[in-house]
């Protein structure tokens, strides 16, 4: 799958959910893992609308943790922090650099 906005950079998104890797080529700039899945077909809960008010939309970083942005304040308010970031809230996360996979909670 390719994503529909600006793809600017050579990196890939592999979302597993329900025992199934979804392998995404490319991102849009700036966009959340929320908004890479909703762009490419990738049924990801998100009960507050997508504003980390929420855990619905929470993933489980399988590798690159490291290519995320940085935890934010509504994470944080939320219970993730830096000594476990392989837990992120997707609407909050998005890839800055390289790979990335995840796992889809719920």
């Amino acid at each position: 799958m390719n994503c529909s906005g600006n793809c600017a950079c050579e990196r890939s998104v592999t979302m597993r959910k329900d025992g199934k890797d979804i392998k995404i080529e490319g991102c849009s700039k700036d966009a959340s893992l929320l908004e890479i899945a909703m762009e490419n077909g990738v049924q990801m809960d998100h009960a507050c609308g997508g504003n980390g008010a929420c855990t619905t939309c929470m993933v489980k970083v399988h590798k690159g943790a490291e290519n995320l942005s940085d935890i934010t304040d509504r994470e944080e308010m939320m219970g993730m922090n830096s000594d476990h970031p392989e837990y992120r809230l997707g609407c909050q996360c998005k890839p800055e650099g390289g790979d990335v996979e995840v796992e889809l909670m719920y």
